[in-house]
C-alpha cells in the first residue's frame, strides 16, 4: 500500500508510522527492481497481468514503472494499487481485532 495508508495503519494499531514509512519505501523500491525480471522469467505477456501484479507489489514506484510498460499496465497497476490500499485500510484493522495477539 501507499507510505499514507500504511502509516495510518500502523499508528492505528499501535506501531511506529515513521518505521512504515521507510519499509514501505524499501519495500517499492525492492518492488521496482525484481519485478521486471521476474516477469520476463514467468513469460507473462499481459500488460494487464503486469501492471496489476507491480501496482500490488510495488506501489507507487511499481506504478509508475508500470507506466512504462504501456498505459494499460499503469492503469492495471493504479488498480491494484488502489485495491490493495482499501482491502488494507478496511480489513487490517477487522482482522488484527480478531486475532490474538
Amino acid at each position: 500500500v501507499t507510505s499514507p495508508i500504511a502509516m495510518g495503519v500502523a499508528e492505528a494499531i499501535g506501531g511506529l508510522p515513521s518505521l512504515t514509512a521507510a519499509l514501505v519505501l524499501l519495500t517499492g523500491s525492492i518492488g521496482c527492481l525484481l519485478a521486471p525480471p521476474i516477469i520476463r522469467l514467468l513469460g507473462i505477456q499481459n500488460d494487464a497481468v503486469k501492471g496489476f501484479a507491480m501496482g500490488l507489489a510495488a506501489h507507487g514506484f511499481g506504478t509508475a514503472q508500470a507506466f512504462s510498460i504501456s498505459a494499460t499496465a499503469g492503469a492495471f497497476a493504479g488498480l491494484g494499487l488502489s485495491l490493495a490500499g482499501l482491502i488494507t485500510a478496511f480489513l487490517l484493522p477487522l482482522a488484527l481485532g480478531v486475532l490474538p495477539v
